[in-house]
């Protein structure tokens, strides 16, 4: 077994980044700048952004934090995001999710213009990712496909099964996956909650992709030997065993899935460090106008 891990290639990746930012910063007079808003005092979502606002800084962004109380009204969050559409000085934008109740995320998603949506959910991003066109990719499903990129993991001719359908991870992921492309060219099943037979599924495939959102979903008798596993899962649960009061775990057991897998994402260390990286990049392509040209 080996580790796809997510340290290793952040920080090789976080270098690479940092020096091109240090030349479009010298060509454009400015850094790439990147905006997230907060709504709210969720712990998971505030130490997420936290560590993107990190990020951004040690690769050389400028980056803004808008944090709101949860009782902030759609109307106002809506009218906010609007006025940074309007703000060629800003780069790319960010809402974290989850939202309040009272807040629709789709509206909100549609509402951040496109070409600085940096976390690749807009609905144009997701239709022209479908038909292979310049886009900003979902920043998970890119991490990943950057991993598999670095550890030269040729995946031409594999079977992928890829667990959970969310517009996020799982639906974009396939589609990745299944590209005419390296890495890509898998052939892919997309599975779910609903799927049956889903261990008989799972074993099928050579590339196995977790992202279902329940604690070590994924058991060792749903593995075949030598399968590459990656998990996508970031599951919290209080713990008095660690300074932070809580304990993450994946979609995978990973103690006992690791015995047969050829590579294993771990978690943390994996494909959480790699999301960051994804939504940096898109933030350099939208500050360089590569992805869509800037008036």
């Amino acid at each position: 077994m080996k580790l796809l891990d997510g340290k290793e290639v952040s920080a090789k990746l976080k270098e690479d980044i940092k020096r091109e930012t240090a030349e479009l910063t010298q060509t454009l007079g400015r850094k790439p700048h990147l905006v997230a808003i907060l709504v709210g005092n969720d712990g998971g979502s505030e130490t997420y952004v936290a560590s993107k606002m990190r990020n951004c800084e040690q690769v050389g962004f400028d980056s803004t934090n808008l944090h709101y109380e949860d009782s902030i009204t759609e109307e106002a969050l809506l009218a906010k995001i609007a006025e940074i559409n309007q703000d060629d000085s800003i780069d790319g934008l960010i809402v974290q999710l989850p939202l309040p109740k009272h807040i629709d995320p789709e509206k909100v998603t549609e509402a951040i213009d496109y070409k600085k949506d940096v976390d690749g959910f807009h609905p144009i991003n997701l239709g022209r990712m479908q038909r292979n066109l310049p886009c900003f990719i979902p920043a998970t499903p890119y991490g990943i496909m950057l991993m598999l990129e670095h550890y030269q993991i040729n995946t031409s001719g594999m079977k992928a099964v890829v667990v959970g359908r969310s517009n996020i991870v799982g639906s974009p992921m396939s589609i990745l996956l299944a590209r005419n492309s390296n890495p890509g060219n898998c052939t892919v099943t997309l599975t779910h909650s609903r799927t049956q037979n889903l261990k008989e599924e799972v074993l099928q495939g050579d590339i196995v992709v977790a992202a279902i959102g329940r604690k070590n979903f994924v058991t060792a008798e749903m593995v075949k030997e030598g399968a590459i596993v990656i998990d996508v899962g970031i599951n919290r649960e209080n713990s008095s065993e660690t300074k932070s009061g809580f304990k993450l775990y994946g979609d995978v057991d990973f103690e006992e899935v690791s015995k047969k897998a050829s590579w294993i994402t771990p978690v943390p260390g994996g494909v959480g460090l790699m999301t960051i990286i994804g939504l940096l990049k898109n933030t350099l392509e939208a500050a360089k106008g590569t992805v869509y040209r800037k008036a």
